[in-house]
């Protein structure tokens, strides 16, 4: 028997889970396996100054596309969309793996980039659609490691395939996984029959897509491809300021805002929004130009690149991970973003000073001093944001937290690029001023960085300086903004957590992409987390004595899971509550003797009196108020939706297949 309300597919949860978590892999891994490619890339199609755009216009469309992937496949299925999110991402990947010029790399990664925003968006509401709720934190958890996972193997796998194959096949490699995903899915996975109507903003996300756009051309080509002062950048900057103006007086009247205004005006959701910025901003421009300092400069494989980051991944695993039980345990989540910010500005500061002949020691401790910070201050932001608005805000919200986050991210890879671009470039011409050069040799170097292993020792040697002080300041000029969310920081308002906001998934830390979240869908995550901890602590028998019942939990749990379930076999129920039908059968007759269950005719099945069902209509009232009280600083008595989850949650948990009585 399936819990309430949920649909689940009649055949292979598992599988259907597995093509889940392969899709969402694909479009996690693709935010981070090109980073040890880059260099490799730029040395094949040119266009070092264009370098960075091949990570941003991926973050870029994939960020912008998440919430209106969210809200049609709310309201015209999501089987169909995640299809065709798989289509449109394995499509992005074949054209990018044919690429013969950066403009073309550039343009299907942004065609990758929309796919992989409905692959992270869908991925994780369809396991609402065939997952009962009461085990969809075992699930969360599997696609928290799935982003984990990610961030740590993209690099070394990038390293890998350009090392033993070529560039072509970190992109190559989407494709028969994604078809094993789509050919899973298409058999498996039933239709969602459900539907929510939804007035969808298309406006105000292509005003927002817009603008975001012309912020980053802006800073990526001043002061590198135009002078700060030439039309065309001045022309982005005003672009960008008409496109936000334009779209502050579209989300006014919007029905359903990408972005409610009324966010602005909650002081924890600017500083934690600000915050986060500044954390993708840091980690995505170290992620892209790191691998380029050692692939170029120190003459490592790609595949040995992507294993020295792995300190920096590693530190922000780890410190993500112990912060969110620190949090969980003590309430208290301050001093984490302040201490996060202040070590992830020594962190970049400590990078700046790399150098040519800097140790694989020394570059290991400055990498794993910058993911400690960058993990401090993860975890943090989501939980703070859910805990400083009101219920009808909650899901939009935490969709803003992580969008800030990616659009953080964007910037940060441009910018560095725009930076590094602009240094090499004066050290180049300095360098020529000093160095009688073979003519057209410093365009040459700055188009294929792999020309540098060809040059005399001595020429080489005073390229490889160069290349190394232009990143260098990448992570010089990324310290200030750190600084920044570090300064801020210390505005957040520490309040009282809320009960349902205190666990959080490993996911919200490493999901670079901001998905689409629903208020209750929110609460609902927060309130099974919180059940489950409850039932491993002999819930049973304190629901019992809660109900003034003289039972033991082995029969109030069989009570309940009647009253809850309707009559069942007793093998089933002997079955679902992990015991023999002997060990289970004490339970049964004490309730028959007492008159509160009666056995079927045929003596197989077992079903609640009059007498018994007013014991579990007890129970049922009991367990409801345990509820309630998690959740009654959300108010349930304002929200209708809030009463009728109450009510759901109670039903699917009461008795369910993995609340087992425990004791006697």
């Amino acid at each position: 028997m399936t819990d309430v309300g949920v649909r689940r597919p009649e055949r292979g949860l598992g599988l259907v889970i597995g093509a889940l978590m392969l899709g969402m892999l694909l479009a996690a891994l693709d935010q981070t396996i090109v980073s040890t490619a880059l260099p490799t890339i730029v040395g094949d199609l040119g266009g070092l100054e264009e370098l960075s755009w091949v990570v941003t216009a991926y973050m870029l469309a994939s960020t912008v596309s998440t919430p209106l992937w969210g809200k049609l496949g709310d309201q015209y299925g999501r089987k169909k969309l995640f299809q065709g999110a798989i289509v449109i991402f394995l499509l992005g990947s074949a054209l990018c793996g044919l690429s013969q010029n950066m403009g073309q790399l550039i343009g299907f990664r942004a065609l990758q980039g929309l796919g992989g925003g409905g692959l992270m968006v869908l991925a994780q509401a369809i396991v609402g659609d065939v997952v009962p709720a009461r085990e969809r934190g075992r699930y969360q958890g599997f696609f928290g490691a799935v982003f984990a996972v990610s961030s740590v193997a993209g690099p070394l796998l990038g390293g890998l395939f350009v090392d033993h194959l070529s560039w072509h096949w970190v992109f190559y490699v989407n494709l028969p996984v994604g078809v094993l995903a789509l050919a899973v899915i298409s058999s498996v996975l039933p239709s969602s029959a459900g539907r929510t109507h939804h007035v969808i903003d298309y406006l105000g996300i292509v005003l927002l897509g817009a603008a975001a756009s012309c912020l980053v051309l802006m800073t990526t080509w001043g002061g590198t491809t135009h002078p700060w002062s030439h039309p065309v950048v001045i022309g982005l900057a005003t672009a960008a300021a008409v496109l936000l103006v334009l779209w502050w007086q579209v989300e006014k009247r919007a029905r359903e805002p990408v972005l409610p205004l009324r966010l602005f005006t909650v002081k924890a959701f600017n500083v934690a929004s600000l915050i986060g910025f500044a954390v993708g901003f840091a980690m995505f421009g170290s992620l892209t130009y790191m691998p380029l300092f050692l692939q170029v400069v120190q003459g490592v494989s790609p595949t040995l690149s992507g294993i020295h980051l792995l300190p920096m991944m590693a530190g922000m695993l780890v410190t993500s991970i112990i912060s969110g039980q620190i949090i969980t345990r003590t309430g208290r989540y301050k001093a984490f973003p302040i201490a996060g910010g202040a070590i992830t500005t020594l962190g970049l500061y400590l990078l700046s000073h790399i150098r040519e002949d800097i140790s694989v020691l020394e570059l290991s401790v400055y990498l794993l001093v910058l993911g400690i910070g960058i993990g401090l201050v993860m975890q943090v932001l989501v939980i703070v944001v859910q805990n400083a608005v009101g219920f009808e805000d909650l899901g939009v919200a935490t969709s803003g937290a992580t969008f800030f986050r990616s659009i953080g991210g964007s910037f940060g890879v441009a910018i560095a690029g725009s930076i590094f671009t602009s240094r090499l470039t004066d050290d180049l011409v300095r360098l020529s001023q000093t160095v009688r050069l073979p003519a057209g040799l410093e365009k040459a170097v700055q188009s294929d960085p792999t020309v540098i292993g060809k040059l005399p020792t001595d020429t080489a040697a005073a390229f490889l300086k160069a290349y190394s002080d232009a990143i260098a300041q990448v992570f010089l000029y990324s310290a200030p903004i750190a600084l920044v969310a570090f300064a801020v920081a210390w505005l957040l308002p520490e309040v009282p957590l809320r009960e349902t906001t205190k666990p959080a998934d490993l996911g919200e830390c490493y999901g670079a992409v901001s998905t689409e979240r629903s208020s209750l869908g929110e609460v609902e995550r927060g309130l099974w987390r919180l059940a489950d901890a409850e039932m491993r602590r002999d819930y049973y028998r304190r629901l019992g004595d809660m109900a003034h019942l003289d039972l033991p939990p082995g029969s109030v749990w069989l009570i309940a899971r009647l009253g809850t379930r309707g009559a069942q076999a007793g093998a089933e129920l002997a079955d679902r509550a992990g015991v023999t039908v002997e060990e289970g059968r004490p339970y049964a007759d004490l309730l028959v003797a007492r008159g509160l269950v009666r056995r079927t005719n045929d003596g197989t099945c077992l079903e609640l009196t009059l007498a018994g069902e007013q014991v579990a209509g007890v129970l049922v009232t009991e367990a409801r108020e345990g509820l309630r009280r998690m959740v009654h600083d959300w108010n349930p008595a304002r929200h209708p939706g809030l009463r009728e989850l109450l009510d759901r949650l109670t039903h699917e948990m009461l008795g369910s297949a993995s609340d087992r009585p425990r004791g006697g």
